[in-house]
C-alpha cells in the first residue's frame, strides 16, 4: 500500500526564551567520571547573561549544539537547540 497524501502542515506559536551560541567547551573533561563525559558551557552571543551549563549526555549527545544556533527553553521547562535557520526563520524576538 502506498501513501500518497502530504503530511499535515503546522505553524508555530509558541513563546520561547532562547539565546544564540557564541561558543561551546567541555569543563574539566579530565575530572569527569567515566562515561559521564562531563559538563559543556553554551557561552551566549549577547551580553549581559551568564554562560549556561549542560550535561553532556542530556544536552550535548541529545541536542548536538552549534555555535550560531539556539539554546532553547520552552514553557514547560524543558531544553532544547534550534540551528539558526529554522529558529531565525520561525521565531521573531518579542
Amino acid at each position: 500500500m502506498s501513501a500518497s497524501a502530504e503530511m499535515p502542515k503546522y505553524q508555530c506559536h509558541k513563546q520561547v526564551w532562547a539565546l544564540k551560541i557564541k561558543d561551546i567547551h567541555q569543563v574539566d573533561a579530565d575530572k569527569a567520571p567515566q562515561n559521564d563525559g562531563g559538563d559543556w558551557v553554551l557561552v551566549p552571543e549577547e551580553d549581559g547573561f551568564a554562560p549556561i551549563i549542560v550535561g553532556h549526555y542530556e544536552y550535548v549527545v541529545r541536542h548536538k549544539p552549534e555555535v550560531g544556533g539556539y539554546y532553547v527553553v520552552y514553557e514547560d521547562g524543558y531544553k532544547s537547540y534550534s540551528p539558526a535557520d529554522p529558529f531565525e526563520s520561525g521565531y521573531t524576538r518579542l
